[in-house]
């Protein structure tokens, strides 16, 4: 080999996980219930209700130990509108990503909202779930909401 060649070095490799994570006692209370067709979300030592449910309280690093059921209800706070869904999408039609705060929560959670079309869908319109048929213990268990 000469001087101005090198010699590229090489190995086969396939990234994989060969582990399996447990939801741990939060995350999985939160799916558990929506597997039962509950939305729960956990109070901190403030009050504030948090859905999902957090282990810690991100103002003072506490454990939030205590859960509440929250309605299936809410308001839109924000939304971004997709016209064109792409296949990597759960709702194969036009629908918002939007910010949902849960009627009894006091932070709103990302979701779909399926409100048919772009001049449906407004900030601060009611919205309510819309489960999934069939209910699994996944946070898609909430297919999307709909207007309420």
């Amino acid at each position: 080999m000469s001087s101005t060649e090198s010699e590229v070095l090489s190995q086969a490799f396939e990234l994989g996980f060969t582990y399996t994570r447990s939801t741990g006692p939060v995350v999985g209370r939160f799916l558990t219930e929506l597997r039962d067709r509950k939305v729960v979300g956990n109070k901190a030592s403030d009050g504030t209700v948090y859905v999902p449910p957090m282990e810690f309280d991100p103002r003072t690093a506490e454990e939030i130990t205590e859960f509440v059921e929250v309605a299936e209800t809410g308001v839109v706070k924000t939304w971004s509108w997709i016209a064109e869904p792409q296949s990597k999408h759960l709702l194969q039609q036009p629908f918002a990503f939007a910010l949902v705060q849960l009627d009894g929560s006091d932070v709103p959670m990302l979701h779909m909202v399926d409100a048919g079309s772009i001049d449906k869908m407004k900030t601060g319109m009611k919205v309510k779930v819309r489960w999934a048929e069939t209910t699994r213990g996944h946070v898609t268990d909430i297919n999307c909401f709909e207007p309420a």
